[in-house]
């Protein structure tokens, strides 16, 4: 008989644990005493008819909403933990199975998220009447990128289309879909993006799982840009759906939703033209008509400020005239004192033949004033002479 190793139980276990730690496992069954312990540590088990098995996981890697009852698949790596002995699952990711499994677990993500406010309608986000770049998450394999496509370029042309080739389904659709917003965020400026869009094609809710996750919701509620959801066929629903600042009921709705159609736009302009067209008649003749007011009342302003300067200027012509005649009347009056003051002035004396006789400057009124042989200066009408005394009478 060949000589066995002796282990001590530490180094037992290790070894055991290593030999399981390469056995990874997916287990199905249903949970079973689920609790959270310092709101890190998640401690449940998965049981079915004729056994149970113990899991370990920790928060950060359960991704969805647990309870007993759900039935799940754990995906992990077996192994014991040494000071307990005690065997378990350590998982790294659970999935809901079953369409009740499912349902359950989409109804206590959304209520979780409801609270956290993620689907608060005030925090939607309108889209532009007229988005002209767009980014799309989707896979290019997929029918709902065919019928997508062809929807936007049958409604209105010239958009900018910007895909992220991603998977919609299966384990690695939900870091795909993540990725996608992330990259589209990190781009923003330069893409200058209206909005997102989120589509896939319908079926089971199995196969809508990604467009459930805690992940997804997050993603779509990071966005820089409004996002826009087509998600499955019109009953469907998704917590995508919610969070969304649109959900379209199809992958072809999204794209009527997003881009107009080009009659309905025709018919528009038309209308916005022929309304532009009335206000301008409008706007006319109301500007004619507050301009015809204001002439007429600027004519009935003038024509009363005329009717003022006309009696101004009877006014000041009456008084003029009344000066004019007081003015002759006073020069009536000066010039009959200016021919009185004539008739005394010496000049006029002389004007009548009369003589000024002067002696040294004075006038002589006397003969008593003069002597013989006196020279003296007679002053006459048109001049003036001298003369000698040779007489006195």
């Amino acid at each position: 008989m060949a000589t066995l190793k002796v282990f001590s139980v530490s180094e037992y276990i290790q070894h055991l644990n290593e030999v399981l730690y390469e056995r990874d496992a997916v287990v199905e069954g249903e949970i079973s005493e689920y609790k959270i312990n310092q709101q890190k540590w998640i401690f449940f088990k998965v049981k079915d008819d004729a056994g149970v098995l113990e899991c370990f996981a920790t928060v950060f890697r359960v991704k969805i909403p647990l309870e007993d009852g759900m039935r799940v698949r754990i995906y992990g790596r077996p192994g014991i933990y040494p000071k307990s002995g005690r065997f378990s699952m350590n998982v790294e990711w659970v999935e809901p199975t079953g369409e009740g499994a499912l349902k359950r677990a989409f109804e206590l993500l959304k209520a979780e998220l409801e609270k956290e406010g993620l689907f608060a309608s005030q925090r939607k986000r309108a889209l532009p009447r007229f988005p002209a770049r767009i980014g799309l998450i989707t896979s290019r394999e997929s029918a709902a990128y065919g019928d997508f496509i062809k929807v936007l370029q049958q409604r209105f042309g010239g958009l900018s289309l910007h895909l992220y080739h991603t998977q919609v389904q299966g384990g690695e659709a939900v870091q795909n879909i993540v990725d996608a917003f992330s990259y589209f965020n990190t781009h923003q400026k330069e893409l200058a993006l209206d909005c997102i869009v989120l589509i896939r094609g319908g079926g089971s809710l199995e196969d809508l799982a990604s467009f459930n996750s805690r992940e997804v919701a997050y993603a779509i509620f990071g966005s820089a840009v409004p996002v826009v959801t087509g998600v499955g066929h019109e009953q469907d629903e998704s917590i995508a759906d919610y969070v969304a600042d649109l959900r379209a009921s199809t992958p072809s709705n999204a794209a009527e939703l997003i881009a107009p159609q080009r009659d309905d736009v025709a018919r528009h302009i038309d209308t916005m033209a022929q309304k532009i067209e009335f206000r301008m008649h409008k706007a006319h003749d109301e500007a004619t008509s507050r301009v015809d007011g204001m002439v007429s009342t600027v004519e009935n302003a003038l024509r009363k400020k005329i009717v003022m300067v006309e009696r101004m200027e009877q006014q000041v012509f009456f008084r003029l005239k009344f000066f004019e005649e007081r003015i002759i009347m006073h020069q009536s009056k000066i010039e009959g004192f200016v021919r009185l003051m004539h008739s005394f002035s010496p000049r006029a004396v002389l004007d009548r033949g009369y003589a000024i006789v002067q002696k040294g400057g004075q006038a002589i009124v006397s003969v008593k004033a003069l002597k013989l042989h006196d020279a003296v200066h007679i002053q006459l009408k048109d001049g003036a002479f001298e003369a000698g005394v040779t007489h006195i009478e």
